[in-house]
């Protein structure tokens, strides 16, 4: 049987063999009316990145550093979802307002604390964004005043919801190439505390 195949030529490497890099392949130009598909990234095809809701938050930063990434599935002792953090989560605001409100040192403060749970999530159907635009989905995380959107299928198999798919706004205004800046976060930290210190 493996007489019907024939061995492939190699060639040898040169000195200046690099790596190809996800950024610098070649993509189809994005515009508004192009299919939302286009934009989503995969979670079929690209591991999520996870990590348990009760780690450190210097141990999720250090994990998206090392991935390149702004957001972290959170699972739970089971490995469900349990909810997500992101980098705005860790580096915003939710981490004085634990120190404030719970007396905690920021060395003592867990995923969990910061995270927004899965209760608080929305998703969209996949066969909705399989039939969307980018343009609705641009619409859709303004609409929900958020950086990200998970997307979910139903697996008939197990009679559960599957997280399939994730849109990041960065992520579109990249391949847009303009600016989808729908949520405003402070950056200094005094602005952040004036913040906490004004609230109704």
């Amino acid at each position: 049987m493996e007489s019907q195949y024939q061995s492939l030529p190699t060639v040898a490497l040169p000195h200046d063999t690099g790596l190809v890099h996800l950024d610098e392949r070649p993509r189809r130009p994005v515009a508004m009316d192009s299919p939302a598909l286009e934009v989503m990234t995969d979670l079929k095809a690209v591991d999520p990145v996870s990590i348990h809701e009760d780690a450190a938050l210097q141990d999720a930063h250090a994990l998206m550093v090392s991935r390149g990434i702004r957001l972290l599935f959170v699972t739970d002792d089971e490995g469900r979802l349990a909810g997500l953090v992101t980098a705005t989560d860790l580096l915003g605001e939710r981490p004085v307002q634990c120190m404030l409100e719970h007396g905690k040192l920021h060395a003592d403060i867990l995923v969990r604390d910061v995270m927004t749970a899965r209760n608080q999530l929305e998703a969209i159907m996949l066969p909705d964004v399989a039939e969307a635009k980018v343009g609705h989905m641009v619409a859709t995380m303004k609409r929900l005043g958020r950086q990200h959107a998970l997307v979910v299928e139903h697996n008939p198999g197990t009679g559960h919801y599957e997280v399939c798919g994730l849109f990041s706004t960065s992520h579109m205004a990249r391949r847009l190439g303009i600016s989808l800046n729908f949520i405003r976060v402070p950056q200094a930290f005094s602005e952040i505390q004036h913040s906490l210190l004004h609230e109704s």
